[in-house]
């Protein structure tokens, strides 16, 4: 199996960041005269015209950059300014970017998608990636690996990469003579360290002509990237990363320590908001030392439904014919557990007094209150792990038996701290399980059966029943290579983590082989040392089996799991894909060794530590300055005067309070739509709720919800949708479309041509020139570094005429590229314009080709909703979109009981919608109605759209029986986002295919407003 890659727009955005920085840069390449070393020299001799080595006397090295400081400032302004960042007011050196992007966001891809883009663009081709640790070391080569097959269908090239080694220094001469795209992976300790081998880098080497391997590194003055820069440059790595000559430096992490020149920003905040990594859900277990009593209790959880009285999972001590034994059982108010024990001492006045399934406890008779997840009396910690375990298991066949039938493969990882509790040996050296192992599989065989006797005749069990239970747990820990056996990773004084090469060689190489249904292993047991720089998207649960320990942080416990999950062919379950909700799907669940509170405190400050650079405020100097931008692309600077109308709109409307922090009232006017602005604004509100988006607001940035809450842990279709009205509503929405946009093509290249001619503008082409000169040489150092010359003046001036250039440019193919049109189109476009609007192509090139390509994107935008027809195909949604789901909600949070729905429960998004559907359920015109899954959906050019409900009215009450509606907070058109309004028109269309006169789709915000509709 291979993982498929595919366009993700942040990452596009990422990699536009650092390419944007050096924009008017020209492209060419460099050749130098490549140093052979001495061997070679004096073979030369002898001839001047011939040498005995058949390789070139050339190299290939970075071109200089021409552009001056000012100019490279301004660019990174401007692109700070874009991506609502604070602006540099100087240069951090020559030149030093950061780029900030949270685990499991494709960084290392994204760096990689950089160097080629950096290719194409400037003709830059030597990279150095230097890495903190051998595990991120290979986890950035696994990526350049599973990645060759995409960049070469983009590009038509392939990178040349190695992993810097110390004793196969060939690999550096073709670094630096080849011409292509060239990367050398490196460790900091190969270069900063005191051994050896670390020094050999910058020793006169005899097997390499007497050359100091970083002199032949640095004459191509490579471009530093930096992977994890906060775990790599002390001072000591610094300074020896000058000895590479860097042409710039490039910093990619999630953590920053030192933000230097930041031009994009990806945090766990917008990671989360844009659901580009998993949802995390915590599973607590809290021992409640109760003094002086040995009752033990586990409450597992509280069953809720509208059918019986909330039921508790209990875990107590009962007495048995071979002694005590823990058993779980369902317990109902009124059941005495002195009774269930078969009368035991320690139970006497533990009757069951209330079960609440609002806040998941139980209470007792004698004062006794217990929440979900919590542990009392006599706990060893052997008997804790096991709670552990079970937890973990639960959650895995839980989630496996619904992602199951989406080809979707679940894995669960634990994290143990000493092999011998996983793996053993007897005095033959033969394998033999630790406690864990043989506690993980007597769960897994409870559970398992219990499984089995739930879902008879489902594929999901068939699989289940072809996995033997030693098959499906592994270890992967190092291997001592003389015994063969798996042994404790080391960890160097000071660290927590390790670098294993042979664990993280395993991990690696079976990253695809684990997604794969073929293979049995579903549990992976590895050292708590092993935690960075391998992830797996697969991994669904996470359970560390030790204590809770401060150095460890709660970021790198689930750091493992937050990347999206991928399906068997490999396709990444996110947002892209039609029909789902990316968290419903994507949701890690971490079973802790504390409480939920404990954890998801810890967790919420580290994560709000890392967000010390996000605004704070929604005043004057957060809107000065910023640049908004509205459907057609057309952009807004906040100027001082719009940026004080701003503030004072947000102080009128509450949406702040008096430190101008935002309050609940803004957050509930962005949720249900009503959001006041000022009139000038109201085309750019989408953009301007997105930068609001940038500010942190403490406690309204949970990132991790307490699993043990949802008490309604799965939702299933009830008598109502198999009643014959529903059905004839499901036959009549069933139906699946397609869309096409057929515009005149004539009238398109019309509009392109006018919006060409008034509003092209092409920036001239500037250039430096400085005066300098040479006072006095103090020392060879000083020559060395370039610092014998001062600078007395600079003076910028501009090109008017036409720019000069050995490039050939193909403008009709960069245009087609940019604007996705034929290529007979963009030629017509280009034949009509003003001769002097064409010859501004001469002036600037590539500034033509791209604000030109952006006016005709425009005027394309314009058209396509105007001219777009729907047509019913020979296909229809299945009722498994409602029968197979994994709906999950909490009573009276976002779930409510109802008796028309469909389900039992109507699992709602806002107040609006759980207001909408309390209405539907108590109106004596509705005979039966049904919240639209995800699955079922409407193709659209702007993403596909998930209609809210369908309902069906009684027959003689109304004109129209059959209603399909979307609740909107807001009723006026100009307050609904620009791609919502384009959904709602398109979905008009594709309804109006399917009416038979019975059928309506409407917009509406009240059920009042529903029955106005069909009444009229």
């Amino acid at each position: 199996m291979k993982i498929k890659f595919k366009h993700q727009q942040f990452q596009l955005d990422a990699v536009k960041s650092i390419v944007d920085v050096f924009q008017g840069q020209p492209n060419e390449s460099s050749r130098f005269t490549l140093d052979k070393g001495r061997r070679q020299k004096s073979v030369e001799m002898g001839d001047l015209f011939q040498t005995t080595s058949g390789e070139s006397d050339y190299g290939f090295k970075n071109n200089p950059i021409k552009l001056i400081d000012q100019e490279v400032l301004s660019n990174i302004q401007a692109i700070q300014r874009q991506n609502g960042l604070k602006l540099s007011e100087r240069l951090e050196g020559k030149y030093n970017l950061t780029v900030e992007m949270e685990t499991g966001t494709g960084k290392t891809y994204t760096y990689i998608r950089t160097m080629y883009e950096l290719y194409k663009k400037y003709g830059w081709s030597k990279f150095i990636i230097v890495v903190p640790s051998i595990a991120i070391r290979e986890g950035v080569l696994k990526t350049f690996q599973i990645t060759e097959d995409h960049f070469m269908s983009e590009y038509g090239s392939k990178a040349r990469y190695f992993v810097y080694n110390s004793k196969q220094l060939h690999q550096i001469e073709k670094f630096a003579s080849d011409a292509g795209i060239n990367v050398m992976i490196i460790n900091s300790q190969a270069f900063n360290a005191r051994g050896k081998d670390a020094r050999r880098i910058s020793m006169e080497l005899d097997d390499f002509n007497s050359r100091r391997p970083i002199d032949v590194i640095a004459s191509t003055n490579p471009i530093l990237i930096i992977d994890e820069p906060q775990s790599v440059e002390g001072q000591k790595t610094k300074e020896a990363l000058k000895d590479f000559k860097p042409l710039f430096t490039l910093r990619y992490s999630a953590t920053h320590r030192e933000d230097y020149n930041k031009v994009y920003r990806l945090d766990a905040l917008d990671a989360y908001n844009m659901k580009l990594v998993k949802k995390i859900s915590v599973k607590g277990i809290s021992v409640k030392g109760t003094s002086g009593t040995n009752s033990y209790l586990y409450l597992e959880g509280v069953d809720v439904s509208d059918k019986h009285a909330p039921v508790a999972r209990l875990e107590y001590e009962k007495r048995t014919k071979t002694g005590l034994t823990k058993v779980s059982k369902k317990i109902v108010t009124g059941n005495d557990l002195y009774q269930l024990s078969d009368y035991l001492e320690q139970y006497k006045g533990y009757k069951v007094s209330e079960i609440n399934g609002q806040n998941n406890s139980i209470s007792f008779i004698n004062g006794v209150t217990l929440y979900a997840g919590d542990v009392q009396g006599d706990v060893n910690e052997l008997h804790f792990r096991r709670i552990q375990i079970r937890e973990t298991l639960k959650s895995h066949f839980e989630k496996e038996r619904v992602l199951f039938h989406k080809g979707i493969k679940v894995l669960s990882l634990f994290f143990i701290d000493e092999v011998a509790k996983y793996r053993q040996y007897d005095k033959d050296g033969n394998e033999k399980n630790g406690e864990y192992a043989d506690i993980f599989e007597e769960e897994y065989m409870e559970l398992l059966n219990e499984q089995l006797s739930l879902f008879a005749d489902d594929p999901y069990i068939q699989y289940l029943n072809s996995i033997q239970v030693k098959s499906t747990h592994k270890g992967y820990f190092s291997i001592d290579k003389k015994s063969n056996r798996f042994v404790d990773s080391k960890v160097s004084a000071r660290e927590t983590d390790s670098d294993d090469v042979d664990a993280y060689d395993l991990i690696m190489r079976d990253k695809e082989r684990l997604l794969s249904f073929e293979e049995p292993t579903r549990f992976i047991f590895s050292h708590s040392a092993l935690k960075e720089g391998w992830d797996n998207p697969n991994v669904f649960q996470i359970c560390t089996l030790k204590h809770s320990d401060s150095t460890i942080k709660k970021r790198q416990e689930v750091g493992r799991g937050l990347r999206l999950c991928v399906n068997k062919y490999g396709e990444r379950i996110d947002s892209s894909i039609p029909g789902i909700d990316v968290h419903e799907i994507n949701s890690l669940t971490v079973v802790a060794s504390e409480s939920y509170e404990e954890f998801a405190k810890q967790l919420q400050s580290e994560i709000a530590a890392t967000l010390s650079d996000r605004p704070r405020k929604a005043n004057v100097d957060f809107f000065l300055n910023k640049v908004l931008t509205n459907a057609r692309g057309e952009q807004l600077s906040i100027d001082e005067k719009l940026a004080n109308k701003l503030q004072f709109a947000f102080i009128k409307n509450g949406y702040v309070d008096d430190e101008f922090r935002l309050t609940d009232d803004y957050f509930a006017a962005v949720n249900d739509q009503t959001v006041k602005l000022p009139d000038e604004l109201r085309e750019f509100q989408e953009s301007l709720i997105e930068l609001v988006k940038s500010i942190y607001v403490e406690g309204k940035a949970d990132m991790a919800e307490n699993d043990r809450n949802r008490n309604i842990v799965s939702v299933k279709v009830n008598n109502n949708f198999y009643k014959q009205e529903f059905k004839e509503l499901w036959n009549r929405i069933n139906k699946k479309s397609v869309y096409t946009v057929r515009f005149d093509s004539d009238e398109l290249v019309r509009k392109c041509i006018l919006a060409l001619d008034m509003n092209l503008q092409v920036p001239d082409i500037r250039y430096a020139i400085k005066h300098g000169e040479m006072k006095e040489i103090e020392s060879r150092e000083q020559l060395k570094q370039g610092e014998a010359f001062v600078t007395r003046e600079t003076q910028t001036e501009y090109v008017h005429g036409p720019a000069t250039s050995k490039i050939k440019y193909d403008l009709i193919g960069k245009m087609m590229d940019e604007t996705r049109l034929t290529r007979k189109t963009i030629v017509a476009i280009l034949k009509g314009v003003k001769p002097s609007t064409f010859l501004l192509f001469r002036k600037n090139p590539e500034e033509f080709i791209i604000r030109a390509s952006k006016l005709i994107n425009e005027q394309k935008a314009t058209t396509i909703i105007e001219s777009i027809t729907y047509d019913v195909i020979n296909d229809t949604f299945h009722t498994d979109v409602f029968t197979k789901n994994n709906l999950k909600g909490q009573l009276g949070q976002n779930a409510i009981s109802v008796e028309k729905h469909i389900y039992d429960y109507v699992v709602t998004d806002s107040k609006i919608e759980r207001a909408f559907a309390k209405e539907l359920d108590t109106s004596k015109e509705v005979q039966v109605y049904a919240k639209l899954p995800r699955g079922f959906y409407i193709p659209t050019p702007v993403g596909d759209y998930n209609p809210d409900w369908a309902i069906v009215f009684k027959e003689g009450d109304v004109k129209h029986i059959y209603f399909i509606a979307e609740t909107k907070g807001s009723m006026d058109s100009m307050e609904l986002r620009e791609v919502e309004k384009a959904k709602i028109e398109c979905a008009r269309k594709h309804f109006a295919k399917l009416n038979t006169g019975q059928l309506k789709y409407d917009v509406v915000n009240s059920y009042e407003k529903l029955l106005e509709i069909v009444k009229a």
